[in-house]
């Protein structure tokens, strides 16, 4: 087992990253307020995995309440967040009870935004069970749902008090919800560290067919780049970039998963084309050169991602953007790529480069 730490302070928790350390209760019991927790997970994880993380904590002593979700990106609303409560109530949890968080991205951040609402804040612990929530949005603190006009656009920064990254759950993730994951690893390699996006070049094969050793160096590595971000701007406050550069593809990729509907492509489908039109776009102001953005879009395509993408037309697209969270003031703020390893957050690229970048993209 690995671990880091997310450094807040009095708020700081750690990360365990290994295998078989979903039962593991003796991780999670210091991190408990009382002898009262309630799981949160969905209709694919839990068959597999509610009970190893359940039965352990009842042979313990503590009282379980299992809520089980419907599973989809559909799903991320507030109609399955008010299941969340009214299972809470039923069972007379009070706000010493830890919610704990058992699945993928959408059942995190609902978990987490139950957990910021539920008696005005409640604790709660990830444990994380695909690669994408593993490597991003279980660590940082950021909790949401889905809205009609766009994506994580009704949430709360609630941090948790610990996550649990169990990679032998890797085994069971279908092969793309793999490549989705892969997505937000290659992100951090763009963003910040490039001697990782050389690593990710190379070993794309053994991450693909699941070498143990390559996937948990992996996800190490992508928490470590995510705990440090973290640390350095929690809310994402920073006016040179700091956490929204963590959002590099995401203007573009939620434009793609509001435009065709949620869940149509998964979270990091979208990211790994949004990444290739946010490349296309550094590439036409300059920043770029034509090997850095093939090698941009190559190492996207060897994690299984579309590179190409959504028919949404080009005046849908800067709809939906114009709806992004990182809009201020009327302007769109896009993070893009001054050189691989090195992203900034920019509100200054004209028009016509968006639209081009956006056309390119999205026909061969």
């Amino acid at each position: 087992m690995r671990t880091l730490n997310v450094a807040l302070g009095e708020r700081a928790y750690p990360i365990h990253i290994g295998p078989g350390i979903l039962s593991q209760v003796g991780l999670i019991i210091p991190h408990l307020r009382s002898q009262s927790v309630a799981i949160v997970s969905n209709t694919t994880v839990a068959p597999l995995y509610l009970r190893a993380l359940a039965e352990p904590l009842r042979v313990s002593g503590i009282k379980v309440t299992e809520i089980v979700l419907p599973d989809g990106e559909e799903y991320k609303n507030w109609d399955s967040l008010n299941l969340i409560f009214d299972a809470l109530l039923a069972n007379r949890c009070d706000r010493t009870t830890t919610l704990i968080a058992l699945g993928g991205g959408v059942i995190g951040d609902l978990t987490g935004f139950a957990a910021a609402s539920y008696q005005r804040g409640v604790p709660f612990i990830q444990v994380p069970t695909t690669l994408l929530s593993q490597v991003d949005s279980s660590v940082g603190g950021k909790t949401g749902i889905n809205h009609a006009r766009g994506k994580n656009m009704i949430g709360a920064f609630w941090q948790p008090q610990l996550v649990l990254a169990d990679t032998e759950t890797l085994k069971t993730l279908p092969e793309r919800e793999l490549s989705a994951g892969l997505a937000e690893v290659v992100k951090y390699g763009l963003i910040r560290d490039l001697p990782f996006l050389d690593w990710l070049e190379a070993n794309m094969p053994a991450l693909r067919v699941r070498d143990a050793a390559a996937l948990t160096y992996a996800i190490e590595r992508s928490c470590q780049n995510k705990a440090d971000v973290v640390a350095a701007d929690e809310f994402e406050t920073a006016k040179d970039g700091g956490r929204a550069l963590l959002n590099l593809g995401h203007t573009f990729g939620h434009a793609i998963e509001t435009g065709l509907g949620y869940g149509v492509w998964l979270h990091g489908e979208a990211v790994g084309a949004g990444t290739v039109m946010a490349a296309e776009l550094s590439r036409r102001l300059g920043w770029l050169s034509d090997n850095d953005f093939e090698r941009t879009r190559n190492v996207l395509a060897a994690a299984g991602l579309p590179v190409i993408g959504a028919p949404l037309g080009v005046d849908r697209y800067l709809d939906l953007m114009g709806h992004d969270k990182k809009v201020i003031a009327g302007k769109l703020r896009l993070v893009l790529l001054k050189k691989l390893g090195d992203a900034i957050t920019y509100s200054e690229a004209p028009p016509d480069l968006i639209r081009a970048a956006i056309e390119t993209c999205c026909h061969e």
